[in-house]
Parts: structure tokens; C-alpha cells; sequence
């Protein structure tokens, strides 16, 4: 888009454009930036109903058969997750950061996608699915290459069709048989580098996102339902600076009584007219 809408004729999408013109932003993203990538949300539209218990990282420690459980569910997701392709809204959030209007980009998601639409150093408050750590010795390692050592491990290990996952895995109810790999140099368990339920988010993320939200002079929430504390602790933050929260997601968050501004709109849609209209492109 290089010319900018009308505001006439925008209805909410003017009213956003208007509440966060002229301020710098600080944007934290959830899981529906990416549904359009292909990537299910947690608790949108048509998610809501689906029953899922995510694994908690007491019990990935405790047991090997939960490692292998998740191992056999990531080794089939993966690939979908891998070549994820950016969508609008991911570009849209990209030309806002070079023009200069954020004072940080914080996600909660783990799929590397402000990345590949070329958002520089964005805070991934739960780690990303691309890298692997070795709860023993700490060494990090390339997904990509665990999934090579997968697949010679398991040359006969053929998954039936099974639906991405939110978490970059797949929702498969069988995985006996599947062979789960530890750490090269130790031994030790591997985990994808992400926070598990039961886990606390690093405290020097936490501080960079805080110091992104200290330096704004608006929050912009994108497809986040909220629910959980890890990215609701931001919002609750620039409330208690008096800085304007103003939500772009579909359905329902936690922050709805609270907000300056909820606007339900497709994310996908809305970015790139919004960029455009805060001078962006």
C-alpha cells in the first residue's frame, strides 16, 4: 500500500490510527499473527473447543516416555513449522520497526517469523523452536540438525496425518516405537529452546521487554487472548505508567475491561492498512 486510506472510511482501524499516531510503540504479539502463516492459534475462533493439555516441564524431565511423546509429535510438525512463511502482518510490524516507531517488538510466539519478515532482534519471550538446549551441559544446537539425526534414528517410524499444533508439533496420539535422541556431547536430555508450562521466563527477557514498555508511549497488543501472565505482566505494566493499551485481536483477552482501545479485526488485514496509515508504507 502506498497511498493512505481514507479514515472516513475505516471505522475501528481509523480509531486504532488515531490512538497511536504520533507515539512510539511498543507491540507484543501472540499466536494470532501466525494463524495465517498456517500456524494454529491457542484460543482464537474455532480453536477454543479443541482439547489440548500441553506438556508441563516437570513431567518432560521426569519420564522418558513424555520425551518421547513430544519428540515423535515435533519430529512431525516440524517441517510444516520450518517452512512457515511470513504473512502480512508480520511485514507490516517489519516497515513499523525501520520507520522507526517502535521502541521494541516482544512475542510470545516461538516460530521465528519476525525473523523471516525482517524485524531486527525482536524479544522472543518464550524462545524459539529452532534452536535446541541440552538440559545438561546448556549447549544450544540447530533444530534442523536434530531432525536429521530423527530421522536416521527412526528410519521406519512413518506418523499417520496429524494437524499442526500451536507448538510447532503435531496432534498425534500414538508414538510408541519412536527413538527420542539425547545430547551429542553429554548425554544429557534435549529440549526445544522454548518455555514449557512449569517453567519461568528468563529474567533477562523479561528486563529487555520491560525496558521496551518503559521507553513507549502506547502498548499495542496483536492477536493475544492474554490469558496467560507471561505477556499480560506488559500490559499491566503500561497501566501503571498511564500509558495507553490498545488491543487488535480477534475474540476475547484479558485485558478487555482495561484497555484504551479493542479493536476486533483480522490481524493479517489490519496491519498493513494500519502501518500505512502511521506512516510506514
Amino acid at each position: 500500500m502506498s497511498a493512505r486510506p481514507d479514515l472516513a472510511d475505516l471505522g475501528d482501524l481509523a480509531d486504532l490510527a488515531r490512538a497511536l499516531s504520533g507515539r512510539r510503540l511498543c507491540v507484543l504479539t501472540g499466536a494470532g499473527l501466525s494463524t495465517r502463516s498456517g500456524i494454529p492459534d491457542y484460543r482464537g475462533p474455532g480453536t477454543l473447543a479443541r482439547a489440548r493439555t500441553p506438556i508441563r516441564f516437570a513431567q518432560f524431565v521426569a519420564e522418558a516416555a513424555w520425551r518421547r511423546r513430544y519428540w515423535a509429535r515435533s519430529y512431525s510438525g516440524w517441517p510444516t513449522l520450518r517452512d512457515a512463511t511470513p504473512n502480512p502482518g508480520h511485514a507490516a510490524l517489519a516497515r513499523m520497526e525501520r520507520a522507526g516507531l517502535l521502541t521494541g517488538l516482544i512475542t510470545q510466539n516461538v516460530d521465528r517469523l519476525h525473523h523471516k519478515a525482517g524485524s531486527v532482534d525482536p524479544v522472543e519471550l518464550h524462545g524459539a523452536l529452532a534452536d535446541v538446549l541440552c538440559l545438561r551441559c546448556g549447549a544450544l544446537s540447530s533444530r534442523e540438525d536434530l531432525q536429521a539425526r530423527l530421522a536416521a534414528a527412526n528410519p521406519g517410524w512413518r506418523p499417520a496425518e496429524a494437524p499442526i499444533a500451536p507448538d510447532g508439533d503435531a496432534d498425534l496420539d500414538e508414538t510408541g516405537g519412536f527413538v527420542a535422541l539425547d545430547c551429542q556431547d553429554c548425554g544429557g536430555h534435549l529440549k526445544p529452546h522454548v518455555v514449557f508450562f512449569g517453567e519461568n521466563v528468563p529474567a533477562g527477557r523479561v528486563s529487555r521487554a520491560m525496558q521496551a514498555v518503559e521507553e513507549a508511549e502506547a502498548l499495542l497488543v496483536i492477536g493475544s487472548s492474554l490469558t496467560v501472565y507471561s505477556g499480560l505482566r506488559f500490559v499491566r505494566r503500561a497501566e501503571a505508567r498511564g500509558v495507553p493499551v490498545c488491543i487488535l485481536n480477534l475474540g476475547p483477552t484479558r485485558a478487555d475491561a482495561t484497555a484504551a482501545l479493542r479493536v476486533e479485526l483480522d490481524v493479517g488485514e489490519a496491519l498493513p492498512a494500519l502501518s500505512t496509515l502511521l506512516g510506514a508504507g
